[in-house]
């Protein structure tokens, strides 16, 4: 299995470093992140190092794994379990899972900020734009 020596996420995965275990099977193991944006605020991390999640060999393999967490967070009574896929801190694959009932004061003005972003009128292209941009990145 890929290890990076001077990875934070791969010393912890080795036990090299100290972490707060929530789930973990022979491929993929989910943390607490130190960072906690909302309790429960976990990190999923693939065990073989891969800089970024559309690198891994299993990827479906590893959503199953995360969607069986997000499910499990969801049975303890959280309403949403907010996933991302953002983090460039740490070089190695990873996604943020975030159990909430909509009642944390920091994660809300997140989240406010995103959706100001997605209204906003002014942000928005043209057609013309979205055609150029359609263009750019269609797959068929």
């Amino acid at each position: 299995m890929h290890r990076d020596p001077n990875c934070v996420f791969c010393k912890i995965v080795d036990g090299e470093l100290p972490c707060y275990k929530v789930d973990e099977n022979e491929k993929f193991i989910a943390i607490l992140d130190i960072a906690q944006f909302v309790q429960g605020h976990t990190l999923v991390i693939p065990k073989e190092h891969a800089a970024f999640i559309w690198d891994l060999p299993n990827i479906e393999e590893y959503f199953e794994f995360i969607h069986s967490l997000g499910n499990h967070y969801r049975n303890l009574g959280y309403k949403y379990v907010d996933t991302l896929t953002l983090g460039r801190m740490v070089n190695h694959a990873h996604v943020h899972l975030l159990p909430h009932n909509d009642n944390d004061e920091n994660w809300n003005k997140v989240q406010k900020e995103v959706d100001n972003l997605q209204v906003n009128e002014g942000s928005k292209p043209s057609d013309e734009k979205l055609s150029e941009t359609l263009e750019m990145f269609k797959k068929f």
